[in-house]
Order: structure tokens, then sequence, then C-alpha cells
């Protein structure tokens, strides 16, 4: 079962805290890489954080939170788009996953788990651009929230 993590104010607010943290590791027009990156730094979003690599054309996600899990039912550290997604959803998210490669920006949006057989659920998620260079982005940090509403109780409680 895909729980609630968050509900949209406290989704956003950390989308704000990460987008600050991520800014504040620049060096003047320079993007940060991995290396400007300390997970202490926002400790508390550590769950639901991704690392996905972008390599020849592929994107692999290098780190997957624990609670990301749940939104996938199975871990997905170390796997491709292709290998997550069913064939339109990882054209997706390639598509928008090359617009931070390409535009060496951030991008942020919701996504709907109807895939995944949860449609009253979705992902409000934020990727930022890292580069190692400084400026060809070679690694994207993910952030997902997951809101909605879930289609069981939380707990062995049912209504009558």
């Amino acid at each position: 079962m895909i729980a609630q993590t968050a509900a949209p104010a406290s989704a956003l607010r950390a989308h704000e805290e990460l987008f600050a943290y991520w800014a504040s590791r620049r060096k003047g027009s320079a993007l940060p890489g991995r290396r400007d990156i300390d997970p202490a730094g926002f400790k508390r979003h550590l769950p639901t954080i991704s690392l996905i690599d972008f390599r020849q054309d592929v994107f692999r996600v290098r780190l997957a939170g624990t609670g990301l899990y749940g939104v996938y039912g199975r871990e997905i550290t170390g796997l491709t788009l292709d290998q997550i997604y069913p064939g339109p959803e990882a054209a997706e998210w390639r598509s928008r996953l090359m617009r931070v490669v390409t535009g060496a920006k951030p991008v942020v949006g919701v996504h709907s788990l109807a895939w995944r057989g949860a449609s009253r659920l979705s992902l409000v998620w934020l990727r930022l651009p890292l580069a190692s260079d400084g400026g060809k982005v070679d690694m994207i940090l993910g952030y997902d929230a997951v809101i909605g509403v879930r289609d069981e109780p939380p707990s062995g409680v049912r209504a009558a």
C-alpha cells in the first residue's frame, strides 16, 4: 500500500527548502556537483530523495531513499527509467529529466500514480541539476512527496 507522506503545503515547503539548499551550493553561475551536496543539509527529506545519473543518454537511479520503496513497490536503486516504469511513463519521465539536463535548471511538477493503481495519489516532484564540471549536467538530485487520499484507511479499522 502507498502511504500519504505529505500534505500539499508541506511538500511545497520541502521543495522551497531543497531549492534554497541547492542554490546555496552554487558557485556563481556554476551548477553544484555531487561533491558539493551534503545530505546533512536536508536530513529530514532523505527518505524521498533520489540521485539520478545521466550518462550516454541513459538515466539510472544511483540512489533512492527508503521512502520511495512504497511509491514503486520495490527497490529502484541501480535501475534505468525503462526498468522502473511502463513504456509511456518511462518516456514521460525521460522527457522531464531531459528538460533538466538541456536547460541546466530545476524542474518541478505533479505526476499521478494511476500507473501504479493509485489514481487518488500523486507525486509532487522536484528535480535539481548537478554538474561535476559546473556546467554539463551529469546527475540530478530529486525529491518526491506523495499527496492525495488513500483508497484504504491507514489502520486495520474499517468503516462500518
